[in-house]
């Protein structure tokens, strides 16, 4: 038996923005959907963030879940699993309160009969394979959360977990979750929460199904195919993408013959790294602007002028990032605070700031 594996969908991301909204249902309508009808694929388990906002959602936005996602699944008759994520739910100490329980309908009270969503944990049976289910952990559930776990027979666990060791963001490693070590007693765990994709050949962070800010840009995004019988997952590359980055130098390229249209639908940055005729560089400007059909062009400066060789040689060893600066200037606060957690806080938002630069 083959199951998708799907994660991190999170519609109504970016503000609700329109532009993204049409991107993720081009994946829907041109990828997922064909693919799990040309393969004959009966099953879907979705492992939480189904939406993006905790608090609300918009009519437009629950107007195209309905339509564009959750119709679909019901007219094919699919047998679909849903687990509520940290952004499913709007406290952060329980699961009580969900969008997946008021959009589609709570235990027993399903709004679709093939369509059944979890708040806590559980064992599910496919095909004689017991996996055990395991939404967003927090201080209501914890203690039947690890209950659950010595108790199930299953040998695979599915959830939305938030371990430690593992890469959240490009450079960024999850320092104040779970131990993973919590998930020794199954064989493979999956995963959603962390959207990039990454494993350590026991536990799979499967990683969204498209790209959703700039940390995304070329990382690969898509789903997942399980196969119960040979418990082999296979990866379904989603080959849309709605980031791209021009770099201009017009010393190696001559940009009048550029394909603007390589850049329709897309969120754009131009990195100037040489611009040595600026009646050539404005008249490239002028036609991504003009014709290319860009959702946003952002130009960024790359100051290459400035020179390394310029730059003396004791300044550059010494040199850090800003990740390592702000790490350091945490450590050597002289405050009574757990300085990892606030570490791994303001690493978030400073990655959280750098995708909405520019």
């Amino acid at each position: 038996m083959k199951i998708a594996l799907i994660t991190d969908t999170h519609f109504g991301a970016r503000n609700d923005n329109l532009a993204f909204n049409d991107y993720f249902y081009k994946f829907w309508e041109e990828e997922f959907f064909p693919y799990i009808d040309k393969h004959d694929i009966k099953t879907v388990i979705h492992l939480g963030d189904v939406m993006d906002r905790r608090k609300y959602v918009s009519y437009k936005i629950a107007k195209d879940f309905r339509e564009r996602f959750v119709l679909p699944l019901v007219s094919r008759k699919l047998d679909v699993h849903m687990m509520v994520g940290n952004h499913d739910t709007y406290y952060k100490n329980t699961n009580e309160v969900n969008s997946l329980y008021e959009l589609l309908g709570g235990p027993g009270e399903e709004k679709y009969p093939n369509i059944k969503c979890y708040d806590g944990p559980c064992t599910e049976e496919f095909d004689g394979v017991g996996i055990h289910f395991m939404p967003w952990i927090n201080a209501e559930n914890y203690e039947r959360a690890m209950r659950s776990i010595q108790s199930t027979y299953a040998q695979i666990c599915m959830g939305h977990l938030e371990l430690n060791g593992f890469e959240m963001h490009a450079g960024h490693f999850c320092e104040g979750g779970y131990p993973k070590e919590m998930f020794n007693k199954f064989d493979t765990v999956m995963s959603g929460h962390f959207h990039k994709k990454s494993d350590d050949g026991h536990i799979y962070y499967l990683g969204n199904t498209y790209q959703m800010t700039w940390s995304d840009y070329k990382e690969t995004k898509g789903f997942h195919i399980f196969d119960t019988e040979t418990r082999e997952l296979e990866y379904i590359l989603n080959p849309h993408t709605i980031f791209d980055k021009v770099y201009y130098d017009d010393t190696t390229t001559d940009y009048s013959d550029f394909n603007i249209l390589t850049l329709r639908d897309k969120f754009v940055k131009i990195v100037v790294v040489n611009k040595k005729d600026f009646y050539k560089f404005d008249r490239f400007i002028d036609r991504v602007l003009s014709e290319s059909g860009a959702h946003e062009v952002k130009i960024v400066e790359d100051f290459s002028e400035l020179d390394a060789s310029n730059v003396d040689d004791a300044i550059v060893e010494n040199a850090e990032d800003t990740m390592t600066l702000l790490e350091r200037y945490i450590d050597e606060l002289d405050v009574d605070l757990d300085k990892k957690r606030l570490t791994s806080t303001m690493k978030s938002l400073y990655v959280e700031a750098s995708d909405l630069e520019l």
